[in-house]
């Protein structure tokens, strides 16, 4: 079970963009990454081409390790860990420690 998952809300811990929150838009599992929305934005130079035909510069969001990312509680809007609790039936969910909410 991934620790983050998309959708979630998320606060940046390490690196130039620390203290930032975003929006998780997408995981990347087998590089142990996540692209979190308008966090580690850099631009980008396109050449012509039918979907760019003026080229020059596009802004895109790079990945960010998953190490440097922590789960935000909705709650008190800060930085939470977060348990694993198994379910009767085996289903698994997120609790944060701060407020005992599920994600």
């Amino acid at each position: 079970m991934l620790r983050i998952r998309r959708n979630d809300l998320v606060m940046v811990m390490a690196g130039s963009q620390k203290g930032k929150q975003g929006k998780v838009v997408r995981v990347l599992p087998k590089e142990n990454k996540a692209i979190v929305e308008n966090i580690n934005v850099v631009k980008k130079s396109v050449k012509k081409s039918d979907t760019y035909p003026q080229g020059g510069y596009v802004e895109i969001e790079k990945p960010v390790a998953l190490a440097n990312l922590m789960l935000v509680d909705k709650k008190t809007n800060k930085p939470t860990r977060f348990r694993v609790n198994v379910l009767k039936d085996g289903a698994k969910e997120r609790m944060t420690l701060s407020s005992q909410e599920v994600i």
